[in-house]
């Protein structure tokens, strides 16, 4: 059993990357508030957390073709960044909507805080289990 690389804490380290790439996006879009004809983006990362769940699944080994297979294909690892491209915001073309940008930068942080509080947890636990914990 490996204590350090196992399924939950690799759930934790991709669910961390992919909301640091979510915090570079908003970050973006704040950044370019004023920029005439600039599009705000948005980060899809529900995937990823998705893909790393599978991993907790059953795996299963077919030795019929007729058997249920179990897990997938290989699937996309990157996050998707997308353009909104439906709104007008401000005369200039820009669709950047700072209040909206502003309240998903505090829960994104929000979020990646309790990550890493997790996941200091975990390896508090095992410090504590090696006998390095008081």
């Amino acid at each position: 059993m490996n204590l350090i690389n196992n399924s939950t804490t690799q759930l934790l380290e991709t669910a961390m990357s992919a909301a640091s790439t979510r915090q570079n996006t908003i970050s973006q879009n704040i950044a370019n508030v004023d920029t005439p004809n600039y599009k705000a983006q948005k980060t899809v990362f529900s995937h990823e957390l998705n893909r790393a769940r599978e991993g907790q699944r059953l795996n299963a080994a077919r030795t019929d073709d007729r058997h249920v297979t179990f897990g997938g294909g290989p699937r996309d690892e990157s996050a998707i960044v997308t353009k909104k491209t439906n709104t007008t915001y401000n005369h200039n073309g820009n669709n950047v909507d700072m209040d909206h940008e502003m309240s998903q930068l505090a829960e994104n942080q929000i979020y990646y805080n309790t990550l890493v509080d997790r996941l200091s947890g975990r390896f508090n636990s095992i410090r504590t289990v090696l006998g390095q914990g008081r």
